[in-house]
């Protein structure tokens, strides 16, 4: 279970000495009203924690220098309630490790008309002091979010959420490991990319592992946890008759369960926040993992097939992201169309490894030839997924840069039984329409794996991506194929100008 109400963002206050000790005594009641305002908001998942107004440089530092050595810190909320002179802020904002909203707000809603005077005016200068306190972030080139509306506001408030979810995801990268069982699968090109400049630039780390020290490990499963966790599948699923004891595939779900078991035991031993595998390095295994791949992905490990490291991290920081949400994120493929002119679809699919966090209904626990791999018949969970609106997202490693793609899609509830499909999968229409976002997308050079999220925005995701300090291509109901290509250029022509 990821539990985000571990995590805190520190909200911090801007002023000076140059407005007397009663003013700053109102900045600090108003600032704790506000700050736990936030923190008492359903909306906002972690905790918001207030932080003494900052009135000097040495102030400023101290503080930025205290969240960057915090261990539950994920960002910082800015605002300045009088004017704060923004050369107090370049020393601590030179050091800022951690993601930074600025909240452009005011703690009166309305101007008191009849009573408004000079006092209100000094206390309530949100309108200039944050002007001052952005020209500085802009000037030092930081990366950050800016909120603007009253404190109170609905929107507001959904912007901070999202906002924190994206900080708490990035900050969950942060010394993270990623197993890699194997290596890329073979000529692929999209699913490989830059390991050491990953790490330099997200904070997490891929090593591959020979599959016999995954082997290794299977091979030590007891009996009785094989028993028991087959127990706990018969809970859970509508297990196939061939599959339960005395059936002729039984061997097959205890295998299964075996190396569930044992790659849970190789994470967790580990320290992983999620792995690959590839089909062509299963050497001692007897079947692919499948429904290991999805359960652990549902308990909120990263995973991608072939090798595919960028979109098993991506997995898990849609996993932290999405926390506590209505809906699941999980592996996902383009798989093969239907281009009816009247009703142009997507079929999502992977061989075997789609997450049951999306699944519509109760899933079935089967076991089916894959025609591929040459190991044994793998288990797997099969079921559809619901409608509604939805995202696919993908990572991928220009060479100069990480580019992620977001495309909003509308998934589709199953109209056939596709009876000889044994695979979980799902139908979505990208938006705007098939044509332009999938020539989109291939202009961009997306990835044909992806995260599929049912709870996330495009806000999240460009949230993330604004904290990684990488480029996003946003698909959805307002693209033109013709502008998206011209921002494709203009982006090449940015970062060829700043390598650095």
């Amino acid at each position: 279970m990821i539990d985000l109400k571990q995590f805190e963002v520190w909200f911090i206050t801007g002023s000076q000495h140059l407005y007397g000790e009663e003013t700053l005594r109102q900045v600090a009641e108003h600032s704790q009203q506000l700050a736990k305002s936030l923190d008492t908001a359903s909306q906002i998942p972690v905790r918001v924690v207030f932080k003494p107004t900052v009135k000097t440089p040495d102030e400023i530092y101290e503080t930025i220098r205290e969240a960057n050595n915090s261990a539950n810190c994920i960002g910082l909320i800015t605002w300045m309630h009088t004017f704060s002179p923004a050369k107090m802020w370049i020393r601590g904002l030179s050091i800022l490790q951690k993601p930074l909203l600025h909240l452009h707000t005011q703690f009166n809603r309305d101007i008191p008309w009849n009573a408004i005077d000079m006092d209100f005016m000094n206390l309530n200068q949100s309108a200039h002091g944050d002007r001052e306190f952005g020209f500085m972030v802009s000037r030092m080139r930081l990366n950050r979010k800016v909120v603007v509306g009253h404190w109170q506001d609905e929107e507001v408030l959904e912007q901070i959420n999202a906002w924190t979810r994206a900080a708490a995801g990035w900050h969950d990268w942060q010394g993270a490991k990623f197993a890699r069982f194997g290596d890329n699968m073979r000529y692929v090109a999209v699913t490989e990319g830059d390991k050491v400049e990953a790490e330099l630039k997200f904070g997490f780390s891929v090593n591959t592992y020979g599959i016999g020290d995954l082997v290794a490990v299977i091979n030590n499963i007891t009996e009785s946890d094989i028993d028991e966790l087959i127990q706990e599948y018969k809970s859970s699923y509508t297990v196939a008759s061939s599959l339960l004891k005395g059936g002729d595939k039984h061997t097959s779900l205890r295998e299964a369960a075996k190396i569930e078991l044992g790659l849970r035991k190789f994470l967790q031993d580990g320290g992983f926040k999620g792995f690959t595998d590839t089909f062509e390095d299963l050497h001692g295994m007897i079947q692919l993992p499948g429904i290991a791949a999805q359960r652990l992905m549902n308990q909120g490990y990263g995973f991608a097939g072939e090798g595919d490291w960028k979109t098993a991290a991506l997995v898990r920081a849609f996993k932290v992201m999405g926390a506590g949400l209505k809906g699941g994120n999980a592996f996902m493929e383009d798989y093969t169309y239907h281009f009816d002119p009247e009703n142009s679809l997507v079929l999502g699919s992977h061989m075997l490894e789609i997450d049951e966090s999306i699944a519509s209904g109760k899933p079935s626990v089967e076991v089916h030839p894959l025609g591929i791999g040459g190991k044994a018949d793998p288990v797997r969970l099969i079921f559809n997924v619901a409608g509604g609106a939805a995202l696919n997202a993908s990572m991928i490693d220009m060479g100069n840069r990480f580019r992620m793609l977001v495309n909003e899609v509308e998934a589709i509830e199953p109209t056939n039984e596709l009876p000889k499909l044994p695979v979980a999968r799902v139908l979505w229409k990208p938006l705007p329409d098939m044509k332009t976002a999938c020539a989109a997308w291939i202009y961009a050079g997306g990835a044909h794996h992806t995260a599929y999220s049912q709870n996330l925005s495009v806000e999240h995701v460009q949230d993330f991506a604004t904290i990684a300090g990488i480029e996003c291509v946003h698909i959805g109901k307002d693209t033109k194929l013709g502008q998206l290509r011209n921002e494709l250029k203009w982006s090449e022509m940015y970062y060829q100008i700043n390598k650095s």
